[in-house]
């Protein structure tokens, strides 16, 4: 089974993070979409939809001739901190996907599992919050604020 390219992208940028064992890289928009041999509005797509804050990058860009993209991998020293971050993030209100990239961060961090990671899901989903917007998100928001703040406890525990 074949991957899509923005799925092989991800996993090149991740692999070269990785790789360099630093939490940072610098790369060129052009050089990427060559090797990949894509538009480099593809490049674009992935860094914004894959290295989101909540997915915890931080991604700086240079448009232009020597344009560049610099991508930041977050640390923390301890998960009690991440955890602090992420709730001043989501709130007062937070959109499925940017709930999405937040659990699927804490499943790549090992916080939480694959089935606690679909628990919580289901608790955030447009059908479960069935109000309107904005007040869904602010629902969500405080859900999700108050997963993870039972996370932090059951941490110290």
């Amino acid at each position: 089974m074949s991957n899509n390219i923005s799925d092989i992208i991800e996993a090149y940028l991740k692999g070269i993070l990785k790789s360099k064992g630093k939490d940072a890289i610098v790369i060129k928009r052009s050089e990427i979409a060559n090797r990949f041999q894509c538009v480099p509005s593809q490049i674009n797509y992935v860094i914004n939809t894959r290295f989101t804050i909540e997915k915890g990058y931080h991604v700086e860009s240079k448009r232009g001739g020597g344009g560049f993209i610099r991508i930041i991998r977050v640390t923390h020293p301890d998960n009690n901190q991440m955890l602090d971050e992420i709730i001043e993030l989501i709130q007062p209100a937070v959109t499925l996907q940017a709930s999405i990239d937040v659990l699927e961060r804490l499943l790549e961090e090992k916080m939480i599992t694959e089935r606690e990671a679909k628990l919580m899901l289901s608790a955030l989903e447009r059908d479960t919050l069935a109000f309107q917007l904005p007040l869904r998100d602010e629902i969500r928001s405080r859900i999700l604020t108050k997963m993870l703040a039972t996370l932090k406890y059951l941490n110290k525990a």
